[in-house]
C-alpha cells in the first residue's frame, strides 16, 4: 500500500532536516550529505510523490523492479540507485541499466564482469566498493575489520582498479543491528578510516563517496563523514 502524496511530502521534510541538523553538528553543509530515498517495494506512484517533493535520488534493490520504474518515470528527472546485491549473473543488466551509481559491488568477480558489460555496451559505471566491516559472516563485501585485512585486499583492489569501465567512487557498508543508533557509530568509523588508507594508497582514484547509513541510524553515519545515506521506511512508511 502506497503512502498518501502529502505523508511522504511531510515525511521527506523531517528526514531532510535531521540530516541537516547531523551535517551541521559535524561541521559541514547539509549540501555535502546526499539523500537516497530507498524506493525498492515501492510503487511509481509513491516515487512520483517523493518527486514532488524535490527528492531526485532513489534506491533499488533488483535491477528487474528497478526497470520499469525507470521507463516509467524517465521524464522526471529522478536518479537511480543501485543499492542492493548484485548477483554476478545479472552485470550485464545493471551495467546497461540508468543507475548514477552502484553501492554494491562486493567481489573482484562482479566488478570484472560489470567492466566488461560495460566496455560491450560503450559506457562506464559508476560503483561503490562494499565493505563488511563488523566481519559479520551473512554480510556481503570485502572483508575489512582490522588493517590486516586492509593489507590482504591490495591485490584484489589492485586488479579492480584497473578495469576499464569502473569508475570507483568511494566506499558502502551496512552496519550490524545494534540497540541504539549511536552503537552503529564505531562501525560508520572504520569505513572512514579505510577510505581514508584507500585514499593514501591509490590517490589517483577518487574516493569521496561513503553511503552507509538507513533509516535507523543514518544521524551517526552522518556524524563519522557520509555522503550518501539510503533511507526509506522514515520516508514511506514501514512496508505492508
Amino acid at each position: 500500500m502506497s503512502m498518501a502524496a502529502p505523508s511522504v511530502a511531510a515525511n521527506l521534510a523531517a528526514v531532510r532536516e535531521r540530516v541537516a541538523q547531523a551535517a551541521q553538528a559535524g561541521g559541514r553543509p547539509a549540501s555535502a550529505v546526499r539523500l537516497v530515498a530507498v524506493s525498492k517495494t515501492r510503487p511509481p506512484e509513491a516515487i512520483a510523490a517523493a518527486i514532488a517533493a524535490g527528492q531526485l535520488d532513489f534506491g533499488e534493490n533488483r535491477v528487474e523492479e528497478a526497470l520499469p520504474k525507470q521507463a516509467a518515470l524517465a521524464a522526471s528527472g529522478a536518479r537511480w540507485h543501485m543499492i542492493g546485491h548484485v548477483q554476478s549473473r545479472k552485470a550485464r543488466e545493471v551495467a546497461a541499466a540508468d543507475f548514477a551509481l552502484v553501492h554494491s559491488v562486493d567481489t573482484l568477480k562482479l566488478a570484472e564482469r560489470l567492466s566488461r558489460a560495460a566496455v560491450e555496451a560503450r559506457r562506464r559505471v559508476a560503483v561503490l566498493l562494499e565493505c563488511n566491516v563488523s566481519g559479520e559472516a551473512a554480510k556481503s563485501g570485502f572483508r575489512a575489520v582490522a588493517a590486516a585485512d586492509w593489507e590482504a585486499l591490495r591485490p584484489e583492489l589492485a586488479q579492480l582498479l584497473a578495469l576499464p569501465a569502473l569508475d570507483v567512487r568511494g566506499l558502502m557498508t551496512l552496519a550490524p543491528i545494534v540497540p541504539a543508533p549511536s552503537a552503529a557509530r564505531p562501525y560508520f568509523e572504520r569505513l572512514r578510516r579505510l577510505r581514508d588508507w584507500l585514499a593514501a594508497e591509490w590517490p589517483v582514484t577518487h574516493w569521496a563517496e561513503l553511503s552507509m547509513g538507513m533509516s535507523d541510524d543514518f544521524e551517526a553515519a552522518i556524524a563519522e563523514g557520509a555522503t550518501l545515506v539510503r533511507v526509506g521506511r522514515a520516508i514511506f512508511g514501514a512496508r505492508a
